[in-house]
Parts: structure tokens; sequence; C-alpha cells
């Protein structure tokens, strides 16, 4: 237990923009900034069990760091850190998709938003046990690679259709307005 203690103060002691906060927070208050930072996390914990919105605040919390850190992946020269946002926005989508036909269900269960917003930081989460790491390589890929040559028909297909619809649909506008007519406006009357 003391090493989770212990690598909780060192994250909570690293420099970043909310280390810093928590720092002016400690300084102006008194209060030991791990009791600052358990006393959010216990908010955040009850506002996602009892709170109105906890929708919205458990959709920003899978969303805000993730998208952080993975524009900090686009800027950096490794590889690694690419791959595992990527990964994560895969499970993401496909989480977001198979919530939207199941949320009229699900949203009834008990401490619903609770169990998301821990299922989304487990996904998210900085450890070799990493969820979108282990559903990604044991259920997304075994079925992509089954799948793969039947999904890429019906890309190409969908492409097709939409670049003829565009091409048509171009076409026909610009048809119409060669042969707009613009009607004169004649001015009556005296000054």
């Amino acid at each position: 237990m003391s090493q989770y203690k212990e690598r909780f103060v060192t994250l909570l002691h690293e420099k970043n923009f909310v280390t810093d906060q928590l720092a002016t927070l400690e300084q102006k208050t008194g209060v030991k900034r791990e009791y600052i930072a358990l006393g959010a996390l216990s908010f955040v914990g009850l506002y996602l069990l009892f709170g109105y919105g906890a929708s919205l605040l458990c959709n920003l919390i899978g969303f805000v760091y993730p998208a952080y850190f993975s524009i900090k992946a686009i800027e950096s020269n490794s590889k690694e850190d690419d791959t595992q946002w990527l990964t994560y926005w895969v499970v993401y989508g496909l989480f977001s998709i198979v919530e939207a036909f199941s949320d009229i269900f699900l949203f009834w269960f008990p401490f619903y938003y609770a169990s998301k917003c821990l299922f989304l930081i487990w996904c998210m989460a900085p450890v070799t046990w990493n969820g979108s790491e282990i559903l990604y390589k044991r259920v997304i890929r075994p079925f992509f690679l089954k799948h793969e040559s039947a999904m890429d028909n019906a890309v190409r297909d969908l492409s097709a259709k939409a670049k003829n619809m565009t091409k048509a649909v171009t076409a026909e506008g610009e048809t119409s307005t060669v042969h707009m007519h613009v009607q004169p406006h004649l001015h009556t009357g005296t000054i």
C-alpha cells in the first residue's frame, strides 16, 4: 500500500499545470496537496455516483486527458506514444458506438457513469495492463484481421458512391448556376 502512496505523492510533485495549481492551493491554504487531490477525486467520484450531469463529466474525463496526450504524442518523435493513443481512440470510438445503441438501457443501471469512467480510465492508464491495449489485442485486432477484406470492399464501394454523388451534385449545381436568370429590377416613378 505504501508503494501506491509514494507513487501518488511523486505524481503530485511532477512539474505540470495541475501540480502547479495544487502547489498554489497548498501554499495558500496550508493543506497538503495530497489531501487536496484526494478531496477533489472524492468529489468527482461522488458526483459521478449521484450528481446531475455525470454523463458530461464522464465524457470530459474520457476525452480531455487523452486528447491532451494525443497532441503531445503527435508533437513527439516517438512512435510508441502515437500507437498508444491511436489504440485508445479506436477503443473509445468503438465503445461510443456500442454505447449509443445501448445507452437507453445502460444509464438506468446504478453507478453506470462511475463504472464507465473507471473503464475509460483503465483504457487510458499508463500501465502495462492498459485496457485499450488489452481490448485491441484480444478483441478488435482479431475481428479486424478476420474481416479486413470485407471491410476494405465496403469502404471502397462507399467511397466510390460518395465520389459519384459528389460529382452529380456538383454538375447539377453548375448547370443550375449557368441557367439561372436574373430578373432586371425596374424602377418606375418620378423624382
